[in-house]
């Protein structure tokens, strides 16, 4: 009995030892930060794209790009038309991209098809640029998307994130869980490191690599599920600081079924356990050993690739253990499964109270959210419960193995909608 009692302690004490910083983060996101100039020099930028059967939507990505504040002379859009089986390729290249199109269905990921996208664009002779933006098909970018990455660009960045938004916030509770997770993630996690002068984390579209790094890395090298996040590791770890442009306003399209929201979250939690199998060792080193000012993102990135809801599984494992075994007689019952059931309904209770708290704080972005105010609300109170879900997926990604698979996008969008000229400046 004092034996699962004194496990389930050590795990809470473990859960808010490892991720209370995060908890200092929210007062620093509000801290003011110094203006910068509004105009900088322009850079010549080479917009990357991988596309799987993206017909419908990437038409809307290329009229956006289009109608950038940014002159059009500076920046040259590259698609690869990943084992297309649509019309992917003809849209793109009619709205005044140039597209690469690729056939190989043993290294499927969006990993390998920028890679492949380099090497081709090296081929022929792209590579005078000064750096790089990924996107993805789906994302439709505000009017001054490029001119204020540029300007973090300008400002000596080596790779940059931007703000990401919903398109579909409002479409249902799936959808709406992403955005309000998004949005907690560019406000009280990106905006928080911005302003301590750390690294942060880029997330499947919307940021910028200086060419050079791209060259001394050979290509895009990273090939795990979460490509994403193994280049935010190996960036931190080779003392490339992440920074964070909140400026930038990018807006995707979140899935609205449960089965491929579980897809797309399966694959998230299993890339995340790869790159913790990859890169933890490193990270823990220099937590430790790495220059001042870079062991602090070293210990950051060690926790983002080392999700708390792991812990949460453990416990709820270790108890659901103990549970099984007293029911089958195994262990003295009575009080010890007591203590396990009611381990296991604070574990969920307190994780769903966190959600919640996060959940609400993201509402201080209430005008970026693009939905009436009855959804705005009524998905607050159902975000936790789309975060619970979360926890059987990090379950199954334990032990079962995981590959790749295109998300279907249908959402169309006027884009005259989402590009409108702001002034951004009250954002900084």
């Amino acid at each position: 009995m004092q034996t699962v009692k004194m496990i389930n302690f050590i795990l809470m004490c473990l859960f808010f030892a490892c991720y209370m910083y995060q908890f200092l983060y929210i007062p620093v996101s509000w801290l003011p930060r110094k203006r910068r100039a509004r105009e900088a020099p322009l850079h010549r930028f080479a917009v990357l794209i991988a596309a799987c059967n993206e017909e419908t939507v990437i038409g809307n990505l290329l009229d956006s790009i289009k109608a950038q504040s940014y002159p059009e002379r500076f920046l040259e859009v590259f698609v690869v038309a990943d084992n297309c089986r649509d019309k992917t390729a003809e849209t793109a290249r009619a709205h005044g991209a140039e597209v690469y199109e690729r056939h190989n269905a043993s290294l499927r990921g969006k990993g390998y098809a920028l890679d492949f996208l380099l090497r081709e664009m090296e081929r022929h002779a792209h590579n005078e640029f000064d750096g790089y933006i990924v996107l993805d098909a789906d994302n439709v970018l505000d009017v001054n998307y490029f001119r204020e990455m540029n300007a973090t660009f300008d400002n000596g960045a080596k790779a940059s994130t931007s703000y990401r938004n919903s398109k579909n916030f409002g479409s249902n509770w799936i959808s709406a869980g992403y955005g309000v997770w998004f949005l907690r993630e560019a406000k009280f996690l990106n905006q928080a490191r911005l302003t301590l002068n750390t690294s942060c984390a880029v997330s499947g579209t919307g940021f910028f690599i200086a060419a050079d790094i791209l060259k001394a890395a050979g290509g895009w090298k990273w090939h795990l599920l979460t490509e994403d996040i193994e280049f935010s590791a190996n960036s931190i770890l080779e003392g490339t600081r992440i920074s964070y442009t909140p400026t930038a306003i990018l807006y995707d399209e979140q899935p609205i079924t449960f089965r491929d929201s579980w897809n797309q979250r399966f694959r998230w939690a299993k890339g995340f356990y790869q790159v913790f199998a990859h890169y933890a060792g490193g990270l823990v080193k220099g937590t430790l050993t790495n220059p001042r000012g870079y062991r602090f993102a070293c210990y950051d990135m060690l926790m983002t690739i080392a999700p708390g809801m792991l812990l949460s599984v453990i416990t709820i494992i270790f108890n659901t253990i103990i549970l099984i075994l007293g029911s089958a007689g195994l262990m003295s019952t009575g009080v010890m499964l007591t203590s396990s059931l009611s381990s296991i309904f604070f574990c969920l209770f307190n994780y769903t109270l966190f959600m919640f708290m996060f959940g609400a704080l993201t509402f201080t972005e209430w005008d970026n959210i693009r939905s009436t105010t009855a959804k705005k609300i009524k998905y607050l109170f159902t975000f936790p419960f789309f975060m619970l879900t979360y926890i059987p997926i990090a379950l199954v990604a334990l032990f079962k193995k995981a590959a790749w698979k295109p998300i279907q996008h249908s959402i169309s969008v006027d884009v005259e909608e989402f590009n409108k000229a702001r002034d951004n400046a009250e954002r900084i």
